[in-house]
């Protein structure tokens, strides 16, 4: 695994870290072309998905990533496990840049690396029974001798992520949303991984199916070891599991710190408004609280806005922020936030915001 980072490459990254750090992401863009013409394409532009991104997680840790829809949160997964080839930038996983790694090198740390996918109706193949579909990743990578032990790790699989093992057998189409996604769990196990991209793992179920598959989440990182990117939108859900919290807006990461500071203590803008829509569940706590809205609409990736990505719909915004996008900055223990006046602007107005 990595070595701890130098105190350098810390405020590089936006943390202070204190253990082995498992994957480090340095400087990461994703842009893709915006072609016109059939036969002759030409690029007109680049959508920025993701644009100059920095963080690193721990052995053993959950990151939740949290930000609204096209924030450029699965992208960053995605990329970090290579299913997408980053346009620039470094992402270390144990101790190995994966972006100058070949499709053929590639092959073994993907053993090491998996992906549980949002939709859980369809990341699985109908055409596969569920015995199929998590045994595909132990024949790929060659992990069994023969067809007793590939039925027996097939069997543990499913009494791992509580399912029996007789419904080995079954198509996708005989299980529920819940059951379904424990088969996705299974097939991301099944290889034996270190690191897992949980890629909002729990949107597409119901509410008292989310808080099942959450627990089991928790039970098998203690019980494995596992190490968790976990992309969300429910702040809610994001705080219980996380250890900390990175918050995405327009490609970039304006906040990250541990859960309960940021929910305690949010410094940017967006992310305090993020938190304002988080529902409580008491009413008279409800009624009393500021919601803080945020104007306008999220600005195209193709033509970001000058200077801060934010500074469109920023109530607090002044000339600087229109000049450069604001790298992230210690301003305090562990808190890193990526605004020129996150430490000096106080509480949020509602009198600032444009009508």
């Amino acid at each position: 695994m990595a070595q701890p980072q130098t105190q350098e490459q810390q405020g590089q990254n936006g943390h202070s870290a204190q253990g082995e750090v498992l994957i480090d992401v340095k400087d990461l863009r994703m842009y893709f072309p915006v072609t016109s013409g059939v036969v002759f394409q030409r690029k007109i532009a680049d959508i920025k998905a993701v644009d100059n991104v920095n963080f690193f997680i721990r052995s053993g840790e959950t990151l939740g990533l949290v930000g609204e829809s096209g924030s450029g949160k699965t992208t960053v997964g995605r990329c970090i496990l290579q299913l997408y080839k980053p346009t620039s930038g470094e992402v270390i996983f144990e101790g190995k840049d994966l972006v100058k790694m070949s499709s053929k090198n590639l092959r073994p740390v993907r053993r090491n690396m998996q992906v549980i996918f949002q939709d859980p109706y369809g990341s699985l193949n109908p055409r596969l029974t569920c015995g199929d579909i998590i045994g595909e990743p132990l024949v790929v990578h060659k992990l069994t001798g023969n067809k007793k032990e590939y039925r027996d790790r097939i069997a543990e699989l499913l009494t791992l992520v509580g399912l029996n093992p007789y419904m080995a057998d079954r198509y996708p189409h005989e299980f529920s949303g819940g059951q379904r996604q424990r088969i996705g769990i299974a097939r991301a196990l099944a290889v034996n991984p270190s690191f897992i991209v949980c890629d909002e793992p729990v949107s597409a179920l119901d509410v008292s199916i989310q808080a099942q598959v959450i627990n089991l989440l928790e039970e098998l990182q203690e019980r494995l070891n596992l190490t968790y990117l976990f992309i969300a939108h429910d702040l809610s859900v994001v705080r219980h599991i996380s250890d900390r919290v990175a918050v995405m807006y327009l490609g970039h990461i304006v906040e990250i710190a541990d859960r309960n500071e940021l929910y305690e203590n949010p410094l940017h803008p967006y992310t305090k408004a993020l938190l304002s829509a988080v529902p409580i569940p008491d009413p008279v706590v409800e009624s009393q609280r500021e919601h803080m809205i945020i104007p306008g609409e999220v600005p195209s990736p193709m033509n970001p806005p000058k200077g801060c990505v934010f500074n469109t719909r920023c109530p607090i915004a002044i000339d600087d922020c229109h000049v450069e996008m604001p790298d992230l900055r210690e301003v305090s223990p562990d808190h890193w936030v990526a605004c020129l006046r996150a430490d000096g602007y106080g509480p949020w107005n509602p009198a600032g915001l444009p009508e």
